[in-house]
């Protein structure tokens, strides 16, 4: 069967990982996600990924959680712009998650930014989620 959210996957196991207290969780593969994974990494939400290739062609992400005194560092993690409704933002309009204490992941014309890159290239797009 196919997947038709394959972003809310991946951002569901990393939520369910944490609730569980995982060291680490594993999603498919794909350049989207991997993006995605760059700039939770960048913004140091998670410590990391890997890219595992498994047999007949096919390959996972590993992603390496992240905690700060025993409690997740994602607190809460939740899918904005979704297949049946396309969130975009302008780059004056790009939402302030926590009044800036968490970010705002967008895909622009120029790359997966978050929304603080995307404010100091001066450009929007559409809105994938949102960290805290």
């Amino acid at each position: 069967m196919s997947m038709t959210d394959p972003i809310g996957d991946m951002l569901t196991r990393i939520r369910n990982g944490l609730q569980a207290g995982k060291n680490s969780v594993s999603s498919p593969a794909s350049k989207a996600r991997q993006r995605i994974l760059d700039v939770l990494q960048r913004e140091g939400y998670i410590q990391g990924y890997s890219r595992v290739e498994l047999d007949s062609n096919k390959a996972e992400l590993s992603i390496e959680l992240k905690y700060h005194e025993g409690s997740p560092v994602i607190r809460t993690i939740s899918r904005v712009s979704k297949p049946g409704r396309r969130v975009y933002s302008s780059v004056r309009d790009l939402p302030r998650v926590h009044n800036g204490l968490g970010i705002s992941i967008v895909s622009t014309p120029r790359g997966v930014l978050s929304d603080a890159e995307a404010r100091e290239q001066n450009v929007g797009g559409e809105i994938l989620c949102t960290v805290f």
